[in-house]
């Protein structure tokens, strides 16, 4: 069990990351790649990426075992490929050897690692290379995929900030997390206490994290805690091929689909006015506006007595008929 013990500091500085996080992507990506669980949903993906690997895939490869602790340098939060790559590149010489330490054990000094975990130059650039072209190759083909559920699983945590506060989000995170204030419990294969002490915690929805919540290991980096999104939000967008009215007709109903085109065309309207646009009562408006909300396709926002609804990316991806079938290169 992982407890994070929370000050009331640290719930005024709970934050979900901006988007995608390309190194958590990467290494958890990695996990399902090189292990022997069936993956389910993951399957199709892993068949066509398992090709990805080659010689130059080994500096990677040799920091991220199927299972088990990864170096915390190889994660930095940066949401874009270039800048995660560059601030591995820039890790102190410290942190490189006590991390690889923790990962082959004191002799990694004098075998393999030895290079990376002096900070030689030559061997960060070999492992930036490795990151550049694993993410390329294998994930660049289903980030599109990726940055939907992604963004799903944003606006509907939103949802519950807006509709609860921190609260409310850190309760409704995952199955596996429970909040009892003033601590998160995670389910965890290890037993460890994390505290916070005013640093407050950044929540990292990741695609390819799927059994369970993790977290660094050294508590003394920035507290950091990636979560499985919600691969059910997957299903909100519909098959290629199928037209846009009848799959969202079948997917919402009738109803509720005119009420999600209604507000994504105005960019933001009160339910008053959907109801009035779509002839239907103000609490007929109000309840779907309420589901579409709780699945994250819109988010509500409340100005003095108004109430005005605005399409998230979500909502804006089920309309345009963005297709989440990856095709792999």
């Amino acid at each position: 069990m992982l407890r994070i013990h929370f000050t009331s500091e640290d719930i005024g500085r709970v934050r979900v990351a901006a988007g995608p996080v390309p190194a958590w992507e990467m290494l958890l990506s990695l996990h399902v790649l090189r292990g022997r669980a069936d993956h389910g949903v993951f399957e199709p993906w892993r068949a066509g990426a398992l090709g990805c690997l080659d010689a130059s895939s080994r500096p990677l490869l040799a920091l991220a075992p199927p299972k088990g602790y990864s170096p915390d340098f190889l994660t930095p939060c940066d949401t874009d490929v270039e800048s995660g790559v560059e601030a591995v590149r820039s890790t102190p010489r410290a942190r490189l050897r006590k991390d690889i330490t923790l990962l082959a054990g004191p002799g990694a000094a004098a075998g393999g690692l030895r290079p990376l975990a002096d900070g030689d130059v030559g061997a960060l650039g070999r492992l930036g290379e490795a990151m550049r072209t694993y993410h390329d190759r294998a994930l660049a083909p289903v980030w599109d995929r990726l940055h939907t559920v992604i963004s799903a699983e944003r606006a509907a945590r939103a949802a519950d900030l807006l509709d609860g506060g921190v609260e409310r989000l850190l309760s409704r995170l995952h199955p596996l997390v429970r909040w009892q204030a003033p601590v998160l419990s995670v389910a965890y294969p290890v037993r460890r206490d994390l505290r916070l002490g005013g640093r407050g915690l950044l929540l990292v929805p990741s695609y390819f994290c799927w059994a369970r919540p993790i977290a660094l290991r050294d508590a003394e980096l920035e507290p950091v805690l990636v979560y499985p999104a919600n691969r059910g939000l997957e299903r909100l967008v519909e098959p290629a091929g199928d037209s846009r009215g009848d799959g969202l007709a079948r997917l919402l109903g009738a109803t509720r689909a005119a009420v999600l085109e209604e507000i994504a065309t105005t960019g933001g309207v009160t339910g008053t006015d959907v109801a009035r646009r779509l002839r239907i009562s103000p609490a007929s408006a109000s309840e779907h506006a309420t589901v579409l909300r709780h699945t994250g396709l819109i988010t509500s926002h409340r100005t003095a007595n108004t109430v005005l609804h605005m399409p998230t990316p979500l909502g804006r991806a089920v309309l345009d008929r963005r297709t989440l079938t990856p095709r792999l290169r």
